[in-house]
């Protein structure tokens, strides 16, 4: 046992103040601390307590044993609730119910366990019949409490109960749980417990403490059930946040016709409008709307049913966004006409819904702008980056059926019918899949992660599937009552069409609409509330957001969407094509300076129009042209035929191909002949590309184009490389004529250690330097990007070596260090020489606010990340600001 006793691990809702900060949040999870504002707000909760997420971390450390001091703070927080509520848990005269809940720092909607109605039993459960004049639902409410408990305590499989269920509905000719009276209900519980005794080899627990500790094991037991790992995973969580647990009085739904249960969301999360978004049912518990068990019913549907509960409701909506100023997901129930709220949260939404929401709530007062910018997580935005359906093609297709639009955006695939299909088929070929379910539950994250969509025939647009997917930035179409599922033989039916496993289908999730076959996608555009927060996030950020480019074409795209100019042109991407492929190849297998010259004389052509296309898209604004980088065996053939085909062209034999192949062969190629080491040995490749530089440059001039180019010279890591191919570049700008007409600069890229430790020796020399982290994180790691694959998953998933993968977000402690001394150093020796950064960091969000804190000028990046960097940018200077 830990000396912990003197720690406080139970806090009642009601005597936390200020709850809604982050270090509540992380003590007591995000929903305890909200129902603690809740219930200072004066809000109507049902009171309960909250067991701390550092209870749950000790219990783990403790070898899965209370931490010392818990037990006697439940009973005393149990015993203030009992007061409160004026009854007592297992109590004979006033039995109080329970509701147990988890909750960690963020949602996790469905992916930890939960346990309702605890504290029936044999006894408890007549009190209730005669206490609240409601035999059926006492009955239904303990058939609830076996089926959860059973299934999330003692380990039996939930569809074993809804088989005996679904048997008796049979019997009785009715087709949903509400048709059973209260003898039918009350006949499932011999049923039940017969089954809970056969699958989990004891009886099912009648002591209402015995329960209560059980369950508060197994919600702790959750926080690390696979599907909750995944989810962390997949959605970039901490593994150490440990969840909260909510011990809550249960209020009940299931009362009968002035009952019922809903989950509501202040705007719609799917495209942001100011609406009631949201939906209920009626004589119905909590988990029925969210498994989208049962298909429940519009929100405003409720003002015919219950139009007092209704009234309230709206003033609800008001009351949590004036306070959270932000869009809130909160699940409420109605029990016997009174309306209480179980739980609040910041809403999951879509990135067009995000955006939107943002910039109507600046309009509308509630968020600066400042505020508005920080609502967006950049990450996000890449949904709106994916291509959308091209509507003409769209009218052109008959939609087979229309189900709700739950999380837009258009997705294409073939149909698979279970996760484990839908994960395997994703990880083996990076296929593109649409997952197809009668309803989704929180077992099919791996599968929902893996497909581009998700399609369901039950539910509504808050049941598991809707928030999951939106949360995720899928397509999804939930509800498509037509479709008839048949999960094990891989098949749906809409009438007489079959769509089997493997068929291409595809699902607009902004309308509803399923279509068979493939319905062509198209180039998304910025406008509107889009184009107004990127307008504001250049109001604030600092960092230059440049782009990686190596065609006009890309170059293009990157400035519609708000390029600065472009960061890396990688030129051997220019190598492979065509014509080009032959003379590097001939240049390579040239054994003389003048065989080589001959061949490079022939890539001179290419090299110039390649640049002077993109100066042209690029006028007034810098090109960061990269210099030849990777080792010369990648432009030699691998294949026998190929081979073949070389030496018939180039006239030599196979052998003599084989011959130089293997000459250049290197055991670490990443660590060998290439980048600046090649211009050092042989000059004349670096002469060719920058006299193509030049020579487009002046090209360029001629017709009114004001090129900017900034040559960079690769894999420097002495200051006498640099200075070797600085002279090199200096005497060809002379002998074109450019010296004195183009505007260029010469740099270098640091991606050797040694280069970062000398940057005050090669700042002196250099006009700018960039970055270059993918071979900066090979090198002071040491490991090869290539090879990695092998330990880096299990190093962030399993062993939390790494918290994220340190190619796709800058190692901030290691390769960081490294960069942050880097710029201290040549800032010292040159105070406004121009750093950057052109790895394929520059579009991580993490990683752009790292560069804003050490001070970089800019971020490069993909072009279709540009949007990414400049908002994650505009959030890091809002944040850091001095």
């Amino acid at each position: 046992m830990s000396n912990l006793g003197d720690k406080t691990w139970v806090y009642s809702f009601d005597e936390v103040k200020g709850a809604n900060t982050q270090e509540w949040i992380f003590k007591l999870g995000n929903k305890g601390a909200q129902l603690a504002e809740m219930t200072e707000s004066n809000l109507p909760v049902p009171q309960g307590f909250t067991i701390t997420t550092e209870a749950c971390n000790q219990f783990y450390e403790e070898g899965k044993v209370w931490p010392s001091g818990l037990e006697e703070q439940i009973k005393k927080k149990l015993e203030k609730l009992e007061k409160q509520m004026d009854k007592k848990l297992g109590g004979e005269e006033k039995p109080l119910f329970l509701s147990v809940r988890s909750g960690s720092y963020v949602s996790m909607p469905g992916m930890m366990d939960t346990v309702l109605n605890l504290g029936m039993n044999d006894k408890t459960v007549e009190i209730f019949a005669k206490q609240t004049g409601n035999e059926r639902a006492a009955y239904d409410s303990y058939r609830r409490f076996i089926t959860m408990f059973g299934d999330v305590v003692m380990d039996v499989k939930h569809a074993l109960f809804e088989e005996i269920l679904d048997k008796a509905k049979e019997t009785k000719g009715v087709s949903d749980d509400t048709g059973l009276d209260a003898e039918d209900l009350k006949a499932l519980i011999p049923q039940y417990k017969e089954l809970v005794k056969k699958e989990a080899g004891k009886d099912f627990p009648q002591d209402s403490w015995a329960q209560l500790e059980l369950a508060i094991n197994a919600v702790f037991n959750s926080w690390n059930i696979p599907r909750a790992v995944s989810y962390r995973r997949i959605n970039h969580l901490r593994n150490d946040a440990g969840t909260g647990v909510n011990v809550q009085a249960m209020v009940f739904g299931n009362m009968g016709e002035t009952s019922g249960t809903g989950v509501s969301f202040t705007r719609n999360p799917a495209n942001g409008a100011k609406e009631h978004y949201g939906e209920f049912l009626i004589n119905a518990q909590g988990e029925d709307v969210v498994a989208g068990i049962r298909t429940p019913r519009p929100v405003d549907e409720l003002k015919n049913v219950l139009p007092e509960v209704y009234e309230e409701l709206l003033k609800i909506y008001d009351t949590l966004e004036n306070h959270y100023k932000d869009l809130q997901d909160f699940e409420f129930t109605i029990e016997n006409k009174k309306l209480y709220l179980l739980q609040t949260r910041n809403g999951k939404r879509t990135a067009q819904a995000a955006i939107k929401i943002a910039v109507d709530m600046e309009k509308e007062g509630l968020l600066s702008k400042k505020e508005a910018i920080l609502k967006i997580k950049p990450e996000q935005l890449d949904q709106l980056l994916h291509k959308q359906f091209d509507e003409k093609a769209k009218k052109e297709n008959k939609a087979i059926t229309t189900g709700l639009p739950a999380s837009p955006g258009a997705a294409v695939g073939k149909a698979v019918f279970t996760a484990e299909k839908a994960r395997e088929l994703w990880e083996a070929n990076n296929e593109k899949l649409i997952l197809v379910r009668t309803e989704t539950s929180p077992e099919d994250i791996e599968g929902m992660n893996a497909a581009q969509g998700i399609l369901t025939a039950r539910g509504g647009m808050t049941s598991h599937a809707a928030v999951v997917a939106r949360g995720m930035g899928k397509c999804c179409v939930a509800g498509a009552g037509d479709i008839k599922v048949n999960e094990k033989e891989g098949v749906f039916t809409i009438g007489d069409l079959k769509i089997k496993d493997g068929d291409w289908i595809s699902l607009d999730g902004s309308t509803g609409e399923v279509f068979n076959g493939q319905i062509p996608l198209v180039e998304p555009e910025m406008h509107g509330d889009f184009e107004t927060l990127m307008e504001w996030a250049d109001e604030f950020r600092t960092l230059k957001i440049k782009t990686n480019a190596d065609t006009p074409k890309d170059a293009k795209i990157a400035l519609d969407f708000g390029a600065e100019g472009i960061g890396l042109v990688r030129t051997e991407h220019m190598f492979f094509e065509g014509e080009r492929i032959k003379a590097v190849r001939e240049m390579i297998l040239s054994e003389s300076l003048e065989g080589r010259k001959i061949a490079l004389a022939k890539l001179l052509p290419f090299q110039k129009q390649d640049f002077a296309g993109i100066f042209g898209v690029m006028d007034k604004l810098p090109v960061v042209i990269r210099l030849l980088d990777p080792p010369l065996h990648e432009f030699l053939p691998k294949e026998e035929k190929d081979m073949k085909e070389l030496a018939t062209e180039m006239n030599i034999s196979v052998e003599k191909i084989k011959e130089i192949a293997d000459s250049l062969h290197e055991f670490n190629p990443m660590l060998g002949f290439r980048g600046c080491r090649l211009g050092m040995v042989y000059p004349e490749i670096n002469e060719m590309q920058v006299q193509a530089i030049f020579e487009a440059a002046l090209e360029e001039i001629g017709k009114g184009v004001t090129p900017l180019p900034w040559i960079e010279v690769p894999l420097v890591g002495h200051l006498k490389e640099f200075l070797k191919i600085k002279e090199l570049i200096q005497k060809v700008a002379k002998d074109t004529g450019a010296e004195g007409k183009v505007d260029f600069k010469i740099g270098t890229m640091i991606e050797v250690p040694r280069a970062a430790l000398t940057a005050d020796e090669i700042a002196k020399e250099a006009d700018f330097l960039s970055f270059g982290t993918n071979d900066l994180t090979q090198m002071t790691c040491g490991f090869s990007r290539d090879d990695a694959a092998k330990f880096l998953k299990p190093y962030v998933d399993d062993l939390g070596v790494y918290q994220k993968d340190p190619f796709q977000s800058i190692d901030q402690s290691g390769v960081g260090l490294l960069m942050q001394l880097c710029v201290e150093k040549a800032r010292k020796a040159k105070k406004d020489i121009e750093i950057g950064i052109c790895g394929e960091h520059g579009g991580d969000p993490e990683s752009v606010e790292f560069c804003h804190r050490i001070g970089l000028n800019d971020v490069s990046c993909s072009p279709y990340r540009i949007p990414i960097a400049r908002l994650a940018a505009a959030q890091a200077a809002i944040k850091y600001k001095k």
